[in-house]
């Protein structure tokens, strides 16, 4: 700390009754809302695939028995009120007492499962018929035989855990690993389709004995080595694709229960940071901190109920522990209401009365079998709230928290095992602006520490632990302008005074320099694009260089802000007619295609393009990258139409930062309207109507595919009908589609998303998701790519309904689910997405004379891939797989922005009318802006495929036409295949 900081360092030991305000970052509110207060939390959806089942649904808060209740309000009905059964207060857990399930509870011991799934049946017939007739030929080496067992003499049919893991391994290419064959086997364990003679719930690689379901005591069948008939063996080998496949994907969530059913302090810090990582995307646990979610991995444990109408506990109960639903669903019930809600997967109840001590106020009872939960005991819960409040250390000044900080581990596996030689850091949980910026230059710039080359001090940005300053770079603009900042850096780097010493001053200066030099290297255009900015460096490049006269020391500071006056003036050539920053016009067409360039720079460019063509290059990336886009500037102008009631319209040329209100405006003017009571208004091709405010910027890229804008008087908005060309093509595009490869079409597809991927900075993500019309800033790329997706879901959509013989559908069909695989491989998630979710839609799903005429490995292939999509426990399986993906990826960008709504939405900027910010919200919100910054990290470099067609293939998914009305779609797919009696 600075030795003229004014305030105090207290550490606070208090217990655990306090608000969220106070909480040291756990985000748990204090006030126990009473029964029946309802409050209704709209989570604004991002911009996203048009699946309604796939969409974000409403997310609505419920006060019930003293709880924060979060529940999906898409499609739940309450059900009636319970049975006679459903009114038992008779627990489920023999010799517990309602509500008191302990950690060795019965529950998180049982079985998971009444009995094995159809489909686990099915899976587990497959691999005992491939194994049996793989040993039948060598009975003595059979991996199911007759054993020894020490303690129960001779067990017929049984199988060792190494010698299951060795044949798996053998059994398919995809079977990676030791790990991941043992994850195989967890999911049948699961499902009691194989059983561990030792009756334990986690399957291990070690010499211990199994058997099938079907081989237990007394339902054994005959002689284990029986060979299998040939058609068995061969329906066997048809499903053994579709198995593994199925199999691999079901692992992680088998391994996630087999840890958390483990004894907590059997955990090791591998079990331990798979547990985070799961919590991390548990919507109920959003609010909390990174600390307090690492504390729950160690205590959280695992508890399931097979049996419906189960009692959790009891209104009037003591509550003893907090539940988030894993899986399954449950009712809410009060005395003389009945069922006043329904809970399912990702929420949560329990939470308020471990805190308040107050009595539960409402019944919980399972809803179906099946049903499994997260839960966290009373006695764990209390001590993390004070344990995160004796490693709490608030700053004060007049009395008032001005700094929030968290003592951690700066080695959390080491922290973990309790070593005495593990090292402690602070974080910023909150904090003033101002003092979070000091304490970020004097604890992770700190100058001094350059000569011994501390790295994580320097520049934590490559710090796995540490964040904060990349943190501060990426979401200054949420609670400190640019303009603040430049003023406080310039006061911290002015700092000079008669008290403080030579070496502090000239380090403090030092700290300044290097803020601003990671700033600018960091966040890039956006820096200079706030003119206030170069009046500042050039300021500050002229002190600092008299400074380095006096103190020699600062000579690789000057030689520092040298390079970003070098920056400076590269940025201002760009911006002069003819650079590669200079004002360009864009150009939104009629059509319902998206923006592009206007008409000169396409021209020059194709003209480039052919050129290089007829010499002779083959590089068709290179010959691509002469349509590299621009990102769209804020400056720029752009060309699009405004209609009125009657489908006159206007053209207007405007900044893209016009506002809504200059918009209508000027439109009024060209078409002769009166300005009084006039409104701006989207009208999508399904007759919605949406009304723009007047402060709304970028107006023209964020219309809906075949949106058009009009403007109208208030009072006459009902008066305007959609255009005859917003209902979309009426024709599709089969036979020249068909002339196209499909590995091309992917290719091109691919190299046009990352144009408009790179071109979107990480400050649109923020001003999407808190809105631009705060900054005075456009999102029109974010937009673009956006748009890119719901263009590429309807393309399939269209072209489907709209061949009109069933070869064709066929056809078509194969077309595309290849294109999805080629995405996939090209790892070009959010085609991929887009061209699933495309397949899955209504319009398309329901033609079951297409589907049952496409070949079976096409339709495996295709559940494969809908599998990937499922948007089930927040989108996990999406999440596993590009978790182990390494850039350059196109990742699926609307679950992104989901996420960064659900952490904005849920969380509070500010914790108190003083102004202190939340910083964890901050550093959460940074964490998905640096998603971007991985995925393309590297250069997007694909083998070209062979040129067949490469200017036709451009020009016709670069000018995709698409019907995006739903109702229009689902009826054209009615008339193709009506519905069967």
């Amino acid at each position: 700390m600075s030795k003229d900081r004014q305030g105090s360092q207290e550490n606070n030991n208090s217990n655990n009754g306090r608000s969220s305000s106070t909480s040291g970052g756990l985000g748990i509110p204090s006030r126990e809302p009473s029964l029946g207060d309802t409050n209704v939390n709209c989570a604004k959806s991002p911009t996203s695939p048009q699946r309604q089942e796939r969409n974000p649904s409403v997310v609505s808060t419920t006060a019930v028995d003293g709880n924060v209740l979060t529940a999906s309000g898409n499609g739940r009905s309450n059900p009636s009120p319970p049975s006679n059964a459903q009114q038992s207060t008779a627990p489920s857990n023999a010799g517990q007492p309602s509500g008191q399930t302990g950690p060795n509870s019965n529950s998180q011991i049982a079985p998971l499962n009444l009995s094995p799934s159809e489909r686990a049946m099915m899976m587990g017939k497959v691999l005992k018929t491939l194994i049996m007739a793989a040993s039948s030929a060598s009975p003595a080496s059979a991996l199911i035989r007759d054993r020894k067992v020490p303690g129960r003499g001779t067990v017929r049919h049984c199988l060792v855990g190494t010698e299951m893991v060795d044949w798996l391994l053998g059994l398919s290419p995809e079977v990676h690993s030791r790990a991941q064959a043992s994850a195989m086997w967890q999911v049948l364990l699961d499902e009691q389709v194989i059983l561990a003679l030792s009756k334990e719930h986690q399957f291990k690689d070690k010499f211990v004995f199994y058997r099938f379901h079907e081989d237990a005591e007394g339902r054994g069948d005959g002689p284990a080595g029986r060979k299998p008939g040939q058609d068995a063996v061969r329906d066997a080998q048809q499903k053994k694709d579709e198995v593994i496949s199925t199999l691999t994907q079901l692992a992680p969530d088998a391994v996630l229960k087999a840890i958390l059913r483990k004894p907590t302090h059997d955990r090791s810090p591998d079990d331990l940071e798979i547990i985070y990582e799961e919590l991390v995307h548990i919507r109920a646990l959003s609010h909390l901190s990174t600390t307090v979610k690492r504390e729950l991995a160690n205590i959280i444990v695992f508890e399931s109920h097979p049996r419906a109408e189960t009692v959790l506990f009891n209104q009037g109960d003591e509550g003893v522990s907090w539940y988030v639903i894993l899986k399954g669903s449950v009712n809410v019930v009060i005395h003389g209401k009945g069922v006043v809600t329904t809970l399912q997967d990702g929420d949560d109840f329990g939470q308020l009365a471990l805190i308040n001590n107050a009595p539960r106020a409402a019944t919980i009872i399972t809803r179906e079998d099946g049903c499994q939960f997260l839960r966290v005991d009373k006695d764990d819960f209390n001590r993390i709230l004070r344990d995160v409040e004796a490693n709490t250390v608030r700053l004060k000044e007049h009395g008032r928290d001005v700094l929030v900080l968290e003592k951690v581990s700066a080695n959390p596996s080491a922290a973990h095992r309790h070593s005495a030689s593990s090292h402690y850091k602070y974080t910023v949980m909150a904090g003033m602006p101002q003092k979070m910026l000091e304490h970020l230059l004097e604890t992770r710039l700190d100058a001094r520490h350059l000569s011994v080359r501390d790295e994580d001090i320097i520049r934590p940005y490559s710090s796995a632990t540490d964040m904060f300053l990349d943190d501060f770079l990426l979401t200054h603009i949420m609670f400190m302008p640019t303009h603040q900042l430049i003023t406080e850096l310039m006061r911290n780097y002015r700092i000079e005074s008669p008290t403080q010493d030579k070496e502090f001053v000239v380090a403090s200066k030092s700290r300044v320099v290097n803020f601003v030099y990671q700033w600018v290297t960091s966040i890039r255009d956006p820096v200079f694009d706030e003119t206030i900015t170069h009046s500042f460096f050039e300021q500050l490049h002229s002190e600092v260089h008299a400074d380095a006269r006096l103190y020699h020391t600062l000579r690789e500071e000057a030689a520092m802000l040298d390079h970003v006056q070098e920056l400076l003036g590269e940025y201002r050539a760009a911006r002069q007619q003819g650079g590669s920053l200079a004002t360009l016009t864009w150009t939104l067409p009629a059509g319902g295609q998206s923006v592009v360039l206007f008409s000169a720079v396409n021209a020059a460019a194709t003209a480039a393009a052919s050129n290089r063509k007829g010499s002779g290059e083959s590089n068709a990336a290179s010959a691509f990258s002469v349509e590299k886009r621009r990102p769209i500037r804020a400056d720029d102008d752009i060309i699009f139409r405004v209609y009125c009631a009657d489908h006159t319209y206007c053209t207007l040329r405007q900044p893209v930062n016009a506002t809504a209100e200059t918009i209508k405006l000027n439109a009024a003017d060209k078409l002769g309207l009166r300005h009084e009571e006039l409104v701006l208004a989207e009208i999508k091709s399904n007759g919605e109507k949406s009304v723009i405010a007047d402060t709304e910027v970028s107006i023209a890229t964020c219309l809906s595919i075949n949106g058009r804008i009009f403007v109208s008087p208030k009072d006459h908005l009902d008066a305007m009908t959609v255009l005859p060309d917003q209902e979309g093509p009426s024709d599709g595009t089969c036979n020249e589609l068909e002339m196209f490869s499909t590995r091309e079409l992917a290719y091109y597809i691919t190299l046009i998303d990352w144009d408009l991927f790179c071109s979107v900075h990480e400050y649109e993500l923020l001003y999407h998701v808190a809105g631009a019309q705060p900054f005075r800033k456009i999102k029109s790329n974010l937009d673009l790519f956006l748009r890119r997706f719901n263009e590429i879901q309807y393309w399939v959509v269209t072209e489907i309904c709209l061949a009109n013989t069933l070869g064709k559908r066929v056809q078509l069909l194969r077309k595309f689910i290849k294109l999805a695989a080629y995405c996939k491989e090209f790892q070009n998630l959010n085609a991929f997405f887009a061209l699933v979710m495309g397949l899955s839609n209504v319009a398309v799903s329901r033609l079951t004379q297409t589907w049952e005429r496409l070949p079976s490995k096409l339709r495996k292939m295709f559940t494969e891939f809908d599998g990937l999509i499922e948007p089930s426990r927040n989108h996990r399986a999406y999440r596993i797989a590009v978790g182990k993906l390494q850039p350059p990826i196109l990742p699926f960008m609307p679950l992104l922005l989901k996420d960064m709504t659900f952490t904005h939405e849920g969380n509070r900027t500010l914790l108190d009318s003083a102004g202190l910010i939340n910083f964890e919200k901050m550093h959460m919100l940074a964490q998905t802006m640096r998603t971007l910054r991985y995925c393309r990290s590297r250069q997007l470099l694909l083998q070209p495929p062979t040129p067949r067609s490469e200017q036709e293939v451009r020009n016709y998914i670069r000018n995709l036409r698409v019907i995006d009305n739903q109702r229009i779609l689902t009826g054209l797919s009615q008339r193709l295949e009506p519905k069967r009696a």
